[in-house]
This record gives structure tokens, sequence and C-alpha cells, in this order.
């Protein structure tokens, strides 16, 4: 597990060192949460728009597994392990480029960034039609970035980000695949219910 740890340490401090003045911005606003509101937004209204009753429980689900994401990350995992932040870390005081953000709270593993934002990615990869492959591959760069500025702007360990992604890629396939089972058995029955009518 040392040994680990180590590789995780020595891998972040070489990422974290790759700094220069467009990515110290780029990467600040890749974090930002309130940054993307606008895009949540604009997904929610392109899937309602677009899919009618089936963009609402698409929507549903996918907030069910942003939520599954996030209290596993933020809540279960953080308080379970409580693992310094590289932020925090004493041994590494004066070594970590941290952005104009701050140093971020205590724990750091896992990393909910990256949880949140590929739990999202993963969900609408899965649970959208091919018709949309832009903004499926679209979404996962997104998450990849976003993931990566964790690292960055100095606030999580590789290894956080790793395990942020296989909460996202768990919680994401898992809801997708709930979504589209519910999908087709929601359609099946008002298929029957059609021909009920139509009889």
């Amino acid at each position: 597990m040392e040994f680990l740890q180590s590789i995780d340490k020595d891998l972040f401090l070489f990422l974290n060192g790759m700094h220069n003045a467009f990515f110290d911005s780029f990467m600040y606003w890749m974090s930002d949460r309130f940054v993307w509101v606008p895009m949540y937004v604009g997904i929610i209204l392109l899937l309602v728009w677009r899919y009618k009753m089936r963009g609402v429980w698409m929507v549903l689900f996918l907030v069910a597994a942003i939520a599954l994401c996030d209290q596993t990350a933020s809540h279960l995992l953080k308080n379970l392990v409580q693992r310094l932040r590289p932020s925090q870390e004493p041994s590494l005081a004066g070594l970590v480029r941290i952005s104009k953000a701050g140093p971020g709270g205590l724990f750091g593993f896992a990393s909910s960034h990256a949880a949140n934002s590929s739990g999202l990615a993963i969900f609408l990869y899965f649970a959208l039609d091919n018709r949309l492959k832009i903004m499926k591959y679209g979404l996962l760069i997104w998450a990849v970035l976003v993931s990566y500025s964790r690292i960055y702007n100095g606030v999580h360990y590789p290894g956080d980000v790793l395990a942020g992604w296989i909460i996202g890629l768990a919680y994401g396939y898992l809801m997708a695949k709930a979504y589209l089972i519910f999908d087709a058995s929601r359609l099946k029955r008002e298929k029957l219910q059609s021909n009920k009518v139509a009889k």
C-alpha cells in the first residue's frame, strides 16, 4: 500500500508541476461547479425537448446516478478513508501548486468532481441514442478534463480521481441500464393499453 501511495504522490507532483499561464486559468474554470450550471440546464432542456416524457424519466434517473456518485465519494469514502488532500498534506508543503480556488477541504479520497462528471457522462453515453454521438463523446472529454483539473489545481491525487471514475462508471452504467429497462417496460405497457383501447 505504501508503494502505491508513493507512486500516487510522485505522479501527482509530476502532473501538478506542469503549469503555464493559459492552463492555470483554464483548469481553474474547469473545476468550478457553477460554471457548468448552464450546461446542466441545457442538457435537461434538450432531453425533455427531444424525448418528451421519456426525457423527464431520463433526467430523474440521471439525477439519481449523480446523487449516488456524490454521496459515495463526498460523504461515505471521504469520511471513511480520511486521506488528506495533497494541498493539506504537511509532507508536501511548498511542493504543491494550488489554484486561486484554494486548497479545498481536508480529505480528498475519492474525488467527487471525478465521480459526478464521469457518472453524468457515462449515464448519457449509454442512455442516449447514437444520433447524439457527438454530445456523448463531448461529455466524456469534458469529464476527463474536469477530473484532470483536480490534479492540476493541487487538490487531488491521481488515485483520488481514479477512484472517482470507478464510482462514476459503476453508478452511471447501472443507472443507465436501469433506465433502459424501465423505459422498455413503460413503452410496452403503453402499447398494450393503446391496443386495448383500439379494440
